[in-house]
C-alpha cells in the first residue's frame, strides 16, 4: 500500500495484541503474550520502530510489565517479585530488562499504571537511558508531575481516553499527548505540533483510520498489530533505519 505520507512512528501496542478482530486466537500455541521480552520481538521484527508497554510495581518495588494489577490472581503490588512466575513457566520481565534489550534498538513508551514507584523508574532509565527515544507516560497527571520533579529532563506522555479528561494536556509538563483515536482531530494535532508537542495515538487497528490519521499529520501510531502497521506505511528504499 502506499503511502504518500511522512512515515509516522509505528509503535506494537504492548508489543502486540494476539486478537481475535486480527485474525489471531487468544491461546495460539508459539504465539507471544502481550508485555513480554518476545511480543517486544515481534514488534521490532515484523518492522515496528518500537513498542507501548505497562509498568506497575511489586511489594519490593521491581517495576514489572503487567497491563492489570492482577497476575495469576495474584496482587502484583502485594507480592515480591520472586512471587511472579507465570506458570507457563516465564517470569514476568522487569523495565530494566526492556532498556538492556531494546534501549539501543527501539522508541520505547513506558507506560506507568500506577503511583508509588517514580524514583525507581528513574533511577533505571538514568542508568541505561534510551537511544532511540522515548516517552514515560501515564493516564496519571500526579504521576507525570512527581517525574518531573525528580528529573526534569524526562520525555513524559500524558494518556487519556475520554474528551473531559482531554484538556490536561496542556496544563502538564510533557513532550507528547496520547489520546484515544477517537478523540484525534486535525485540529488538535496542529495544536499540539503547534506547542512543541509530539501527539501519538491508540488503539488503531483498521487501516483506512491509520491513514486518514497519518494525513493528518499525527506523529506516531499504537496498533495491536505490528504487521497491519508496516504493510500500511511500508519503509522506502534508502530511509533510515
Amino acid at each position: 500500500m502506499v503511502n504518500p505520507q511522512p512515515r509516522p512512528l509505528l509503535l506494537g501496542h504492548r508489543g502486540v495484541r494476539p486478537l481475535p478482530c486480527l485474525g489471531l486466537r487468544w491461546r495460539k500455541p508459539g504465539f507471544p503474550a502481550e508485555n513480554t521480552l518476545a511480543a517486544f520481538d515481534y514488534a521490532m521484527v515484523n518492522g515496528c520502530d518500537g513498542f507501548e508497554f505497562d509498568v506497575r510495581y511489586t511489594r519490593d518495588r521491581r517495576s514489572v510489565l503487567s497491563h492489570d494489577p492482577k497476575f495469576n490472581r495474584i496482587e502484583v503490588a502485594a507480592v515480591e517479585y520472586a512471587g511472579l512466575e507465570r506458570r507457563r513457566g516465564y517470569n514476568l520481565a522487569c523495565l530494566e530488562d526492556v532498556l538492556a534489550q531494546f534501549g539501543s534498538a527501539a522508541y520505547l513508551d513506558v507506560e506507568l499504571k500506577v503511583a508509588g514507584n517514580e524514583a525507581t523508574v528513574v533511577a533505571a532509565l538514568r542508568a541505561n537511558p534510551p537511544l532511540r527515544g522515548y516517552v514515560v507516560s501515564s493516564f496519571l497527571p500526579d504521576v507525570l508531575l512527581r517525574l518531573h520533579h525528580l528529573e526534569p529532563s524526562l520525555s513524559l506522555a500524558y494518556i487519556c481516553e475520554h474528551a473531559e479528561d482531554a484538556e490536561r494536556w496542556t496544563e502538564l509538563p510533557i513532550a507528547a499527548f496520547i489520546p484515544h483515536h477517537s478523540l484525534v482531530s486535525q485540529r488538535l494535532i496542529d495544536e499540539v505540533q503547534a506547542r512543541g508537542m509530539k501527539l501519538l495515538t491508540w488503539t488503531v487497528n483498521d487501516a483506512q483510520d491509520l491513514l486518514r490519521l497519518a494525513r493528518w499529520g499525527v506523529d506516531g501510531l499504537i496498533s495491536d498489530d505490528p504487521r497491519l502497521l508496516v504493510r500500511t506505511f511500508p519503509r522506502q528504499p534508502g530511509a533510515a533505519s
